[in-house]
């Protein structure tokens, strides 16, 4: 009996140590997850910026470099704000502004009756701001030391689908009979559309041989990789590869032909080709903070920004004018 009644002692015992030990498991196990799950959460909001809305903006490639720089500067002053820049050319870049997916939108040319249709019709409001001049450039390879100037009727001849030139003796005579490579933006690219309304008229339809990209950088290597190339961008691309490229001087509506330049384009002497550059923005997008800013940060500096990258800037009148209708669009 002794035996049995200390075998039932001990196993109680057990038993009571065994339960213990479960509970304390228990309440430390509630408690760590308890507090990891506190503890991650607040890192999750803080690395969310605690709601800071991300600023999209989209469209012409041509103004990309311009509005890259503003938002680097803009980021730099304020390490909260997130500002995400694509390049889907002018026509890409409205339709996302159309269908709600971008605050901003970028444009090389104003806005098509079309795209203000789809805007429109989307219950969106905007406004056009212009901010800086470019000099839609004519380049061929450095190679190259024949095409000393070119007509709007040579480049019309050259690029069009109906003007029967497959070498540059074909353009002009004593030119060599070597093989023309041709490199344009994409067809949802402003200066796509720029360039074939000056060059080939609204009827008129490009060459069905030249490559087409939305990105400029592919089209610079492009003509530099080939001395009989020749194609076309905005200023910035080529102020950059002045050393791998050369800009033909184009004949202008006084019969002189001048070559791209900051001065050229503000004076309007280098035309047709100089033309405005523009951002859109949403009315109801300013009225949160960061969009606001942001916008803001933009009309105020993107003059300079334009100038740093190799465009030319506008008017300081022009930005404070722009400033005024930006804050009272937003209400402030």
């Amino acid at each position: 009996m002794k035996l049995r009644s200390l075998f039932v002692t001990l196993a109680l015992a057990f038993l009571l140590v065994l339960l213990a030990a479960c509970g304390n498991a228990e309440g430390n196990d509630n408690g760590e997850e308890s507090g990891n799950a506190e503890g991650g959460n607040s890192e999750e909001n803080a690395d969310s910026g605690g709601g800071t809305t991300e600023v999209l903006v989209d469209g012409s490639s041509t103004v990309f470099p311009i509005m890259e720089a503003v938002a680097e500067e803009s980021q730099t002053e304020n390490p909260d704000a997130r500002v995400n820049i694509g390049t889907s050319g002018s026509g890409g870049g409205f339709e996302k502004f159309a269908a709600g997916e971008t605050h901003i939108s970028n444009a090389s040319r104003p806005i098509k009756e079309e795209e203000k249709q789809a805007v429109e019709d989307a219950g969106i409001e905007y406004t056009e701001f212009e901010v800086a001049l470019d000099g839609l450039s004519i380049v061929v390879n450095q190679e190259n030391d024949w095409v000393d100037q070119l007509t709007i009727e040579e480049l019309n001849k050259m690029w069009s689908v109906d003007g029967n030139v497959e070498t540059w003796a074909d353009v002009r005579e004593g030119w060599p009979e070597e093989e023309i490579e041709f490199y344009s933006p994409g067809a949802d690219s402003g200066t796509f559309d720029y360039f074939s309304e000056v060059v080939l008229g609204e009827e008129g339809q490009i060459r069905q041989d030249a490559s087409l990209s939305e990105d400029d950088n592919v089209l610079v290597q492009g003509v530099t990789g080939s001395p009989n190339a020749i194609g076309y961008f905005g200023y910035a691309y080529y102020a950059e590869n002045t050393d791998k490229l050369k800009a033909v001087p184009i004949v202008n509506d006084n019969g002189e032909a001048v070559t791209p330049s900051q001065e050229t384009v503000q004076s309007g002497e280098y035309n047709p080709f100089s033309r405005p550059l523009f951002i859109y923005v949403k009315h109801e997008a300013l009225q949160d903070e960061s969009v606001y800013n942001f916008a803001k940060y933009t009309l105020e500096n993107v003059g300079r920004a334009a100038e740093d990258v190799g465009y030319v800037a506008k008017p300081d009148s022009d930005y404070e004018q722009a400033l005024q209708t930006l804050d009272e669009i937003a209400g402030q």
